[in-house]
């Protein structure tokens, strides 16, 4: 589907975007538009895939004018910009906002007004009965992106995701540099679990979805489940650990299902299908 089809991919300096443009890069595809605010973190991107497919766009996707611009002769759209840091969110809410819930009305809008044929966001378990301001918006975002169905002009659907391993910023790149540098372990609370999903299994599941989707999808891989507690004791057995308590804002465990929601198994995968009256 990707044969000689122009990809824009919102954030895609980020950790899933470089994994998402590893398996696009496999295909046909014609062009891969890279857009997202940082200009070193593009420069960097440009020197590991030095593939003349590949166009690096300075934007921000609050800012709709631009993003427009991005989108002239766009067939599939990758929507994975987002402020993520839970922390950050719970101290910066309006910002968060501006970004996953504003940002996310702009990518739909731009694609509906542009004949874009597909959108697919990646969104968060944390969107699941959310206690925090990360949780919220990605919420209201999935909201929004399947909301987009009801103009008819595009297929809009959503992947719900668990925690990538070995992203920026995550639990394991902290924890790699805390036992190199000290010894020693930050930890919340050993008994919090999470969703793990590799961002190979995550890019490749995005490529599946965007084969299959017909719009008004939520797709959510079957992923694994793990404590603190466990990833301690197989990766880090000998490490002294600082246990500080649960931070503003975090669970002890995530959840995959809303309620309401009727998810459809389909073997290594669920699909949730939303219902909307003058949708597609």
């Amino acid at each position: 589907m990707f044969d000689e089809k122009i990809v824009l991919i919102s954030g895609g300096t980020g950790t899933f975007g470089q994994a998402f443009v590893t398996e696009l890069l496999k295909t046909e595809v014609k062009r891969i538009r890279i857009y997202s605010r940082g200009e070193y973190l593009q420069a960097e991107m440009r020197r590991k895939f030095p593939d003349e497919r590949l166009r690096f766009m300075i934007g921000d996707v609050r800012d709709k004018e631009r993003l427009d611009r991005a989108m002239s002769h766009t067939d599939i759209v990758v929507h994975a910009a987002a402020l993520k840091r839970i922390e950050n969110c719970e101290y910066n809410p309006m910002e968060a906002h501006k970004t996953n819930v504003d940002g996310t009305e702009n990518v739909v809008n731009c694609a509906i007004d542009r004949h874009v044929e597909k959108v697919l966001a990646i969104s968060s378990d944390k969107a699941v009965h959310p206690i925090n301001v990360y949780g919220v918006t990605k919420q209201h975002m999935e909201k929004i992106i399947i909301g987009g169905n009801i103009s008819q002009e595009a297929m809009f659907s959503c992947i719900r995701s668990g925690n990538f391993t070995y992203s920026k910023g995550n639990v394991l790149q902290l924890w790699d540099k805390e036992m190199r540098e000290t010894g020693e372990l930050t930890v919340t609370n050993k008994v919090m679990s999470r969703y793990w999903i590799t961002l190979e299994d995550i890019a490749k599941f995005a490529v599946k979805c965007l084969n299959i989707m017909e719009g008004n999808e939520i797709f959510i891989p079957k992923m694994t489940q793990v404590e603190l507690a466990q990833i301690i004791e197989e990766l880090y057995p000998d490490a002294k650990l600082n246990i500080i308590g649960n931070r503003p804002g975090e669970k002890l465990t995530e959840l995959l299902f809303n309620e309401g929601e009727e998810p459809e198994d389909c073997g290594d995968y669920w699909v949730i299908k939303i219902k909307q009256a003058g949708g597609r």
